[in-house]
């Protein structure tokens, strides 16, 4: 007969206990040099190459543009002095450029989301009925190549720049899906925080280093090679990831026994025996999985209002120019990668080795992830002209939200493993309409480019981060789910 854990929660009362510390018995295969976590370095890998693509573009195309009338030295109408900036340095210029209004270019930066938020759901489906890892490779694939030809789009015209940024979008649409769908073969539940945040790390380094080279490339060279460079960087991944990595340990040819046999003993209790009979009802009347969408959805309002508008918001009221803040602009980003390695290895060592619940962990990760960035963005708007003061604040605010990694973002697979991909695919699906309309509605309250009208933004960002947290808290579950097991229960007389 079945043992349950005494810790199930409401309504989970037949899900199967998984052992902690040796898990179902057996012995704790080596982390180093394994099989999973080659993949979790490989996958950090492509996660770099996507995030590098997908804002590549935003610092390019200032150079893009016919910038005659331009004046970015000029920070006459910054709330706060303007500093002093370097000599300015004449670059190569031989690239073209073109006279695109502010509405083009607003349809242009944002038409990435129009085609990443297409290919959310289909993507945890493909990846469960045909296998993740060439889902990823070749959605990571298709998005290389279109960013080698953005240069040829962008000389044809704007419409056919936005039309290849949408072809983007799909193809990194289906990343995360295929990536959770792939974690649920290869994590044992008891390493999940770990090797997700090492996988998904890549995708806060994507961020932190392509902003500041992409700068260099192009004063070096032009504005096109930064889309032949990153694309170039992810051939080669690419050729990797076809080469080295495999869809689950059983049909990995080079893994070792020991690791084999850790990883599907941990998890035969958690995957369904029918994985291609999907419980759509179930799902999408999911309380738990509201849960999870509702975090997603408030965490990413305030990540995506940081990550398009923060080098606004220096250059408009603290009066660093881009070309100054270009550090400092990723400065946050580097704290929110250093903060979600550092949680993953704490969230496990309190599930494994203390003893707590998972599903207290996460909503306490949750809580700090969510909680602590809205306070300290609501104080980055009432610091005045204190510049370190500032940038310290939405530093810290970012770093924390790095936290959340280990809370509702692994949720998933805590509830569902064999579903995980559909799973994510749902909840990212409306996390990605505060990409769309987050930064929109925040340049419309920003028009006089004020202190006043900026903390208007942040206590929105703020209030929806902090709903996102309580609603989290209070109908968040740990275990898997029910609807999300088909095994053979057999009750005692």
């Amino acid at each position: 007969m079945e043992r349950y854990g005494s810790d199930a929660e409401e309504g989970d009362q037949r899900i199967p206990l998984i052992r902690r510390g040796r898990e179902d018995g057996v012995q704790k295969a080596p982390a180093c040099c394994s099989s999973r976590y080659a993949l979790a370095v490989l996958s950090s890998y492509g996660f770099f190459v996507v995030y590098s693509l997908r804002v590549n573009l935003s610092v390019a195309m200032v150079d893009m543009l016919n910038s005659t009338h331009q004046s970015t030295a000029n920070h006459s109408g910054a709330e706060c002095p303007g500093h002093a900036d370097p000599a300015v340095r004449k670059h190569n210029h031989t690239a073209s450029v073109y006279n695109w209004d502010s509405e083009t270019q607003g349809w242009i930066l944002s038409s990435f989301f129009y085609g990443y938020i297409v290919t959310q759901v289909p993507g945890g489906y493909l990846a469960g009925r045909f296998g993740p890892k060439w889902l990823m490779g070749l959605g990571i694939l298709g998005t290389v190549i279109f960013t080698l030809i953005t240069p040829v789009a962008a000389d044809l015209g704007a419409g056919y720049l936005i039309a290849v940024r949408v072809l983007e979008g799909i193809g990194e649409g289906v990343t995360f899906p295929a990536m959770y769908t792939m974690w649920a073969a290869w994590a044992p539940p008891l390493e999940r925080s770990r090797l997700l945040t090492i996988s998904y790390i890549g995708a806060q380094l994507g961020t932190v280093i392509s902003l500041p080279v992409s700068g260099e490339i192009i004063y070096y060279l032009d504005w096109t090679y930064v889309f032949y460079i990153f694309g170039a960087v992810g051939l080669v991944w690419f050729i990797l990831w076809a080469l080295l990595i495999f869809d689950s340990p059983n049909t990995h040819p080079r893994i070792s026994e020991e690791e084999r046999l850790y990883i599907t003993s941990s998890l035969k209790n958690e995957l369904s025996t029918s994985a291609s009979n999907i419980p759509w009802r179930a799902i999408v009347t999911s309380t738990p999985l509201l849960a999870i969408v509702v975090a997603h959805f408030s965490y990413n309002w305030t990540f995506y209002t940081l990550l398009t508008l923060l080098p606004t918001y220096m250059n408009d009221i603290l009066g660093f120019s881009i070309q100054q803040n270009g550090f400092l602009s990723a400065l946050p980003y580097m704290g929110c990668a250093v903060f979600a390695v550092l949680s993953g290895q704490i969230a496990d060592y309190l599930r494994e080795t203390c003893k707590y619940r998972t599903v207290v962990v996460r909503k306490a990760f949750s809580l700090i992830g969510m909680i602590g960035p809205a306070v300290f963005l609501v104080a980055a708007g009432f610091i005045g002209c204190n510049y370190i003061l500032a940038v310290t604040f939405l530093t810290i605010s970012s770093s924390l939200g790095g936290v959340s990694a280990s809370g509702f973002n692994i949720n998933h697979l805590d509830i569902a493993p064999s579903y995980a991909g559909i799973l994510l695919g749902i909840t990212n699906t409306f996390a990605t309409i505060p990409g769309m309309v987050g930064p929109v509605i925040a340049r419309a309250l920003t028009q006089q480019k004020t202190f006043e009208e900026w903390q208007i933004v942040f206590y929105i960002a703020a209030a929806i981060n902090l709903f996102g947290a309580i609603f989290y808290t209070v109908f968040g579950r740990g275990t898997v789910q029910s609807w999300a097991v088909h095994t053979s229960y057999i009750h005692a007389d």
